[in-house]
């Protein structure tokens, strides 16, 4: 299970997203707009297709669960 969150940026700072895992350990911390990338370098590409739909509709500040 994946806990995914989508963090809104400012001015200066970029939008960023969080993934942890069910002990609410972060395993990945990557811009939103560099988020395939991010997903490949974290190795979650076997859950990439859905993180990436995830990521276009889910609001900023809420916390996702995905189940594996």
């Amino acid at each position: 299970m994946l806990y995914i969150l989508k963090i809104k940026g400012t001015k200066i700072i970029p939008d960023f997203v969080q993934i942890r895992d069910e002990n609410m350990t972060l395993i990945a911390y990557f811009r939103l707009s560099q988020a395939e990338k991010g997903l490949k370098k974290n190795n979650l590409e076997s859950n990439s297709d859905k993180i990436l739909k995830l990521l276009k509709t889910l609001p900023f500040g809420k916390v996702f669960k995905l189940k594996e």
